[in-house]
């Protein structure tokens, strides 16, 4: 049956009489949403309430409207609204985590911090393995990370496994810095097989930076390889610590140990001894080394210890001062007599070429330096990196004899054939250095500039150095004089001439008084100072930079320098530790701030 007409309009318009205000409303949304936040934007929370109190009823718009309502609720310490509000929420979402934990947090601003941390440990002990992440994440939302924690470890304790949710208990443990249970989590994990090594390094090197959280993971790690030492995990980690602070002597004992019980071949016992090598800790390489040509004596690293060894024994005698000659030419005996053994070929050319330069620079005979080093470059079969070292070797030997033109011939030659490699780089360091001899300094800045963006840190901070030297001592003496004679002064230095060049660095103090170059004088004058064994004049130039302000560049170097002395030559082990404390002290920045800490905990007898 067919309604009248005047019914379906009276229907029409009551619909529409209706819908209209809603969707007046629904309109208006946004635009009372975007005043609602600027009121909050300005803390005018009164304001905000007003509109947001309105738009929490759009039951669409809850979740939208929720946040911001309950912050402006405890802003205006309305506790009644803010716990109607959040009960409401849960009734809305039962599932929801967050709004209970929302319901601890007004309990917490009301004052009833006890009702608040028992609501918590409420939703605490509704965790499980499934719902977990929900939980753990909302607690984070609220800054309540001990929550959080506690919710991670109800739900391993409920999985049965304490390999479970390992991951975010160690980001939580890291976010907060809590050392302890970080590291007991990550043993806990690497005992399990659940955790990669580089990982756990990688977690701890960004988190125990202090050196307490240091001292408690080494203490903690050494406990624990007492009580498990088939643990081979934790005690690579053991052996990884130690290498960070620069603990060489230690980390050997440890790789050792590890060697011999898992009969690994040598190969990190070798390669702990290069890394002591390269932090010139020369007495820990040569044992490392001495162990590899004991207990492998007929493997295939027997040879590179053996030549190694010698390495260590050359830097050793060239960093102890003043430099013994007689045992310089027992180096070049040694290498002769590797070299009768194992014949003169391409597998030999790094020995060699060690032999060149032993010559050219320690025992003045450069005749032969030059023959050995070409005999390496001419061989077609050997390492190019050796074949570069040769050439840059080569290189010298010619500034030496005076030859400058031969010298840039072989540094361009390695830089065109390792570009973009350390080689390369080094080769153009040292082009800059003959520019800056020769008192070229805008050829040597052109070299450095680039130099300064080199990947290998060293050379980019030798490049940084030589750089701003010339900066410093050009900008306001436009004809840089100065600079010059100390650059010919630097190229003595270079040649070996010490005599000769602290007589012209006595001459340039008192022809250039007060100079910019004052400090980098005095430093040069040390260190030829402490290398002829004259160690008491050496630790008068270095106080002369310690004691006056205008020196702080070079600050750190020389209480370095001053503290390595009175420990080393002097013989003044209180003096030592006073300086290595004043150096961590005024520069905790400082490149040395690690090698100085190491040799205080040695002084002060330190002992885990």
């Amino acid at each position: 049956m067919k309604r009248p007409f005047w019914i379906l309009c009276l229907v029409a318009l009551w619909g529409w009489g209706m819908t209209a205000p809603q969707q007046a409303v629904a309109q208006n949304i946004p635009e009372q949403m975007a005043l609602a936040k600027e009121y909050l934007r300005q803390n005018d929370y009164a304001k905000a309430e007003v509109l947001l109190s309105k738009l929490i009823d759009q039951d669409v718009q809850f979740g939208l409207v929720y946040p911001d309502y309950l912050k402006t609720l405890l802003a205006l310490r309305n506790f009644k609204e803010a716990d109607k509000l959040v009960k409401r929420a849960q009734k809305k979402y039962p599932t929801v985590p967050a709004y209970a934990i929302d319901e601890g947090k007004v309990m917490q601003a009301a004052g009833n911090n006890t009702a608040a941390e028992k609501k918590w440990a409420q939703v605490v002990q509704t965790t499980n393995p499934e719902n977990v992440y929900a939980i753990a994440t909302s607690f984070q939302q609220a800054d309540l990370l001990d929550y959080a924690e506690k919710a991670y470890l109800k739900a391993r304790e409920l999985s049965g496994s304490e390999k479970s949710f390992a991951p975010q208990l160690l980001q939580l443990y890291a976010y907060q810095r809590k050392t302890d249970p970080l590291i007991e989590e990550v043993l806990r994990q690497l005992k399990n097989n659940a955790l990669p090594l580089p990982y756990a390094q990688n977690m701890l090197q960004n988190t125990l930076r202090d050196e307490e959280s240091l001292n408690k993971l080494e203490q903690r790690l050494m406990v624990e390889v007492q009580a498990n030492p088939d643990a081979t995990p934790v005690q690579e980690l053991l052996i990884w610590t130690l290498l960070q602070r620069k603990d060489f002597g230690p980390a050997l004992l440890q790789t050792r140990a590890l060697d011999r019980r898992t009969q690994a071949g040598g190969a990190q016992v070798l390669s702990l001894a290069d890394i002591s090598l390269q932090n010139k800790d020369f007495a820990t390489a040569i044992e490392g080394y001495t162990y590899v040509m004991q207990q492998y004596k007929t493997g295939e690293l027997y040879p590179i210890a053996r030549q190694r060894i010698i390495q260590a024994r050359e830097e050793q005698v060239k960093n102890t001062f003043p430099i013994d000659q007689a045992k310089i030419k027992l180096l070049a005996q040694e290498y002769e007599a590797l070299l009768q053994e194992m014949g003169r070929s391409d597998r030999t050319a790094e020995i060699i070429k060690e032999l060149g330069e032993l010559q050219a620079f320690y025992l003045d005979a450069q005749a032969p330096a030059m023959k050995n080093l070409q005999e390496v470059i001419d061989m077609p079969r050997a390492n190019p990196n050796v074949v570069a070292e040769a050439k840059l070797v080569l290189a010298d030997v010619y500034l030496l004899r005076g030859e400058p033109w031969e010298s840039t011939l072989l540094y361009s030659q390695v830089e065109k054939t390792h570009k973009e490699q350390p080689l390369g780089y080094e080769a153009k360091l040292r082009n800059a250095r003959l520019s800056y001899y020769k008192g070229d300094f805008e050829l040597a800045q052109s070299h450095l500039d680039i130099l300064k963006l080199a990947t290998s840190r060293e050379i980019a901070n030798d490049a940084l150095d030589l750089s701003l030297l010339i900066i410093d001592n050009t900008g306001m003496d436009t004809s840089a004089a100065a600079l010059k004679e100390y650059a010919a002064i630097d190229f003595l230095v270079f040649q070996h001439k010490y005599p000769e060049a602290l007589t012209a660095l006595d001459k340039l103090l008192t022809k250039y008084p007060g100079h910019s170059l004052t400090d980098e004088i005095y430093f040069q004058k040390a260190e030829l100072l402490q290398q002829m064994g004259k160690f008491d004049e050496a630790a008068k130039n270095l106080q002369l930079i310690i004691d006056n302000p205008k020196y702080d560049i070079l600050s750190d170097d020389a209480l370095f320098l001053l503290a390595k002395l009175n420990e080393e030559n002097l013989k003044q082990p209180q003096k030592a530790q006073e300086f290595y404390g004043k150096l961590l002290e005024k520069h905790p920045g400082s490149v040395f701030v690690a090698e100085a800490r190491k040799r205080l905990r040695k002084l002060r007898g330190d002992k885990v």
